[in-house]
Parts: structure tokens; C-alpha cells; sequence
């Protein structure tokens, strides 16, 4: 049986809750498929620290992190918010986990000879870029340092404590309003750093599927600004 209060049974977990893969979403439909851009994330776990989670009650090791960064201002696409490192293939990439590992180097340093890629799970329409995203579930099997490299495009890279972003006082839900339309979904506050949007529901689909998520008060909505 699983234990999961150690990493080891968490990476266990995440291959098991990725081998049928059914969750996440829903997410909007791209406005313009046939123009759409193939692009890929990655979703990178491990004991990165030997910093533990503040949260006392963990239904994961206190120790699991997972990888995000925040991305510059001034970017076009998606300014300001948090996200997991990736972006667009090219030519010159084999493949999603090729893309998301070589961006994943590009923007925050991290050797990827030390990432073992778990899964390569099905892309998922991101709207707001009209983009096609392959998300590539990896494990940090040799952690190495990691920081911002281009601070054009990320201004910071940090490892997040599973538990504490599974903790039920972190957790809200995101409102964004627009005339008429009015989008909400999963979100999470660490120490007042708001992951909201696609990051959001790609983790909190992930952390579903893997038996990981606490209630949580959905009732509980905020707005965030784009």
C-alpha cells in the first residue's frame, strides 16, 4: 500500500492517478483551433528542500514541492501571473517532453539530465493564447538550482510546498468578470502569490485525481485582476 506521507509514495500516486487519465477542466474552447500553437509545460515534483511545509495536518509529505515561476509584466501573453515553466515548441524538438524540458532549462536554469519525466499527459486548450498544451508530468530525481535566467520573460522561480497549497485556507475561488461573462475556477494563495487560471486547474485536477485534495469552501470567491 501506497504511503502516502512520503515522496516516494507520492510519485507513485501521480503515475497512478496519470495511467487514465480523466481529469481537469473544463476548459474554454480555443477561439481559433486551426491557428493554434502546440506548446508544453512542465509539471515538475520532488523533494526539492529540506524546508518542510508550515501545514501541521498533510495528506502528502510535508517536503513534496512542485515548480512554478512568475512571469514578467510585460509579456503579452498571460502577464504577471504564476505559472509552471514552458512554452512553444520548435522544430528542433522530438517531442512535448522535449519542449517542456528545453523551456524548462531556458527559464530557470534547471538541468534536465536530473528530471525523469513521469507522463506525458493529453494537451489541453489554453484560450486565452490560443494555444495547445501538453502537460509533462516530471520528477525530480537530482534536484539542481534554479533561478530566473531571463528576467524579459520570468521574474521568479520558486518551489511551492504541495501540502501547503492543499491546505483548505489557501484555496478560493478565482472570479474574473468581462461585460456579460463572468469566468471562475480553482485558486490558491501561498503567503499572498495568487495561482489562479490554467496553473490552477491543471493542479487541482492533478491533486483530484490523486486522491491529494481536502475540502475546500468553493463559496468562497475573489476577484483577480488580468
Amino acid at each position: 500500500m501506497t504511503d502516502p506521507q512520503h515522496p516516494a509514495g507520492a510519485r507513485a500516486e501521480l503515475l497512478q492517478a496519470t495511467a487514465s487519465h480523466d481529469w481537469g477542466g473544463p476548459f474554454p474552447r480555443l477561439a481559433d483551433p486551426d491557428a493554434a500553437r502546440e506548446a508544453a509545460v512542465l509539471i515538475l515534483f520532488g523533494v526539492l528542500d529540506s524546508i518542510p511545509s508550515p501545514t501541521a495536518d498533510a495528506v502528502v509529505a510535508r517536503d513534496l514541492d512542485v515548480l512554478l515561476q512568475r512571469r514578467a509584466s510585460t509579456l503579452s501573453s498571460h502577464p504577471g501571473q504564476v505559472s509552471f515553466p514552458g512554452g512553444g515548441r520548435e522544430d528542433g524538438d522530438a517531442d512535448a517532453a522535449a519542449t517542456a524540458l528545453r523551456e524548462a532549462e531556458e527559464e530557470t536554469g534547471l538541468d534536465p539530465s536530473g528530471v525523469e519525466v513521469l507522463a506525458t499527459l493529453p494537451e489541453i486548450p489554453l484560450a486565452a493564447s490560443n494555444h495547445r498544451v501538453t502537460p509533462v508530468l516530471g520528477w525530480w530525481r537530482r534536484p539542481s538550482r534554479v533561478a530566473a535566467v531571463d528576467h524579459a520573460e520570468t521574474v521568479e522561480v520558486f518551489r511551492v510546498p504541495v501540502a501547503q497549497l492543499l491546505d483548505p485556507t489557501s484555496r478560493f475561488t478565482s472570479v474574473i468578470e468581462r461585460g456579460e461573462m463572468r469566468f471562475s475556477g480553482p485558486a490558491f494563495d501561498v503567503d499572498g502569490t495568487i495561482v489562479w487560471g490554467f496553473t490552477a486547474m491543471v493542479l487541482d485536477g492533478l491533486f483530484e485525481a490523486c486522491g491529494w485534495n481536502v475540502p475546500w469552501d468553493r463559496a468562497d470567491e475573489r476577484p483577480v485582476s488580468v
